[in-house]
């Protein structure tokens, strides 16, 4: 079939998508930088590369669907926030955006902690070299095991996420042995503007003690009494792809007001305070993400005023970036199977991967971007969604997007800013076999995640 023989969908100067007014970009070969990792650009064949490398090039020796990921960026972002937050606070990556082996060698080599959420993410943390002092330990249900684990090996902290976690954690590090340095999650009753499986900060969720009704004052009671803690400070979380600091600016000084109290009943200042992460990345060229210096200023100078008023001196700042990180990093690789026109309303594209290789689209309704990466086009635009091969409706990668019109099969089509959450809540549905994680550099690329085969899908069917 030529590139032209199949029927287009609709063709429209600007097109109505779910109530939102959309208008076609006024050059489907242009990429937004915004969107896409730093060193992504077109050649003069019309072909993107990354890292100086064709998408052609790296489908032809890695396969479709893939993930690939901009080694250069990534660190490039570990030290723009190290640099933005300095010496006077610490930066913890959030693991659970994506974790490898090599991911936590180049946090260790920037300079970064770490932050862990299982027992298995700490496993990959310990063998990649990270020291268990940069590490710090969440979860709102730890395992006793997980948790002999953290305190035997020494993690830098564990963050308690409720009563019966402050006594599990006090016992254990006790029999051990161990004063085990703790913060506290508190629940500030802050409603982030984000979608409601991710926002985490107001009082109906599963995450934290509520300040409401004096339960966080009375965990810190109860931490302070425990030969087996050491409370170094309050944490705090408020939720994810937030852009408005204002949900900060609440949060930092309700998490202050509880300091003060502290101070006034027990006679002791607590040297830390951690904001958490959740800071919010650009998915599509209208979201506007604020860059690392201006999150550590803004949080610098909230922090500060709230502990002037109070009288208390500023405690050391944590913060968790996650997906701010890895996430504009990278870009999964498809290719073009089936088009499916629906006369007046939209393309069907259909690639050869889907929800197994990215959730967020049918979990939370995620938006993302989309463009035709092996070759240029001067057709003109049709309005699309992107689906994948899976035996859902709602499986879909970009819901409403522009390609051009003489889109085939066969073309290789990519979605930026899917380094963070993609391939950490892949699975394996209908028997899918989860991409790989490719890592490109000056001119070089290596797998550092290898794609799983249908032998690792047979290897635990012990029927």
């Amino acid at each position: 079939m030529s590139r032209s023989a199949h029927p287009a969908g609709p063709r429209h100067a600007d097109v109505m998508t779910e109530g939102h007014y959309t208008a076609p970009p006024a050059d489907l070969n242009v990429l937004d930088a915004k969107v896409w990792a730093r060193t992504v650009s077109r050649n003069d064949d019309g072909v993107v590369t990354v890292g100086g490398i064709e998408v052609t090039r790296l489908a032809e020796e890695f396969g479709t669907p893939a993930y690939f990921l901009d080694e250069s960026d990534f660190r490039a972002r570990c030290r723009a926030w190290a640099d933005a937050f300095g010496r006077d606070a610490d930066v913890f990556y959030a693991g659970k955006a994506f974790l490898s082996r090599a991911i936590v060698r180049w946090l260790k080599e920037e300079g970064l902690n770490l932050d862990v959420c299982s027992g298995g993410e700490l496993t990959c943390a310990l063998d990649a070299g990270m020291p268990a002092e940069r590490i710090a330990f969440h979860g709102n249900n730890k395992t006793v095991a997980e948790i002999e684990r953290a305190v035997t090996v020494g993690v830098g902290r564990i963050v308690l996420d409720s009563f019966q976690e402050i006594a599990r954690v006090a016992h254990i590090a006790q029999r051990l042995g161990k004063r085990q340095r703790v913060q506290i999650r508190v629940t500030v009753g802050v409603e982030a503007h984000t979608h409601e499986f991710i926002a985490t900060a107001h009082e109906d969720q599963k995450f934290g003690i509520a300040l409401a009704g004096g339960q966080a004052a009375e965990a810190v009671r109860r931490a302070l009494t425990l030969d087996g803690l050491e409370l170094i400070g309050i944490h705090s979380h408020i939720g994810s792809q937030i852009f408005d600091m204002a949900g900060f600016e609440v949060s930092a000084r309700r998490v202050v007001q509880l300091l003060a109290e502290v101070r006034d009943e027990h006679g002791i200042e607590l040297p830390e305070i951690d904001l958490g992460g959740g800071l919010g990345i650009a998915y599509t060229s209208e979201d506007d993400p604020r860059e690392p210096h201006e999150i550590a200023k803004a949080l610098g100078d909230i922090v500060t005023r709230e502990c002037e008023a109070a009288g208390l001196a500023t405690p050391r700042i944590s913060v968790e970036p996650g997906r701010a990180i890895v996430g504009p990093t990278a870009f999964t690789l498809y290719e073009v199977g089936t088009i499916k026109p629906l006369d007046g309303l939209r393309t069907y594209v259909s690639v050869d991967g889907g929800m197994s290789d990215n959730i967020r689209t049918a979990l939370y309704d995620a938006e993302y971007s989309v463009a035709l990466v092996s070759r240029t086009s001067d057709a003109e635009p049709m309005l699309v969604r992107v689906v994948g091969k899976h035996c859902e409706s709602g499986d879909i990668v970009v819901k409403d997007a522009f390609l051009p019109s003489d889109l085939a099969p066969g073309d290789l089509i990519a979605v930026p800013a899917t380094g963070a959450y993609c391939r950490s809540m892949a699975s394996n549905y209908n028997h899918a076999l989860r991409p790989p994680v490719v890592a490109v550099r000056d001119g070089e690329a290596r797998v550092i995640v290898r794609r799983e085969t249908e032998e690792d899908l047979l290897r635990l069917d012990v029927g």
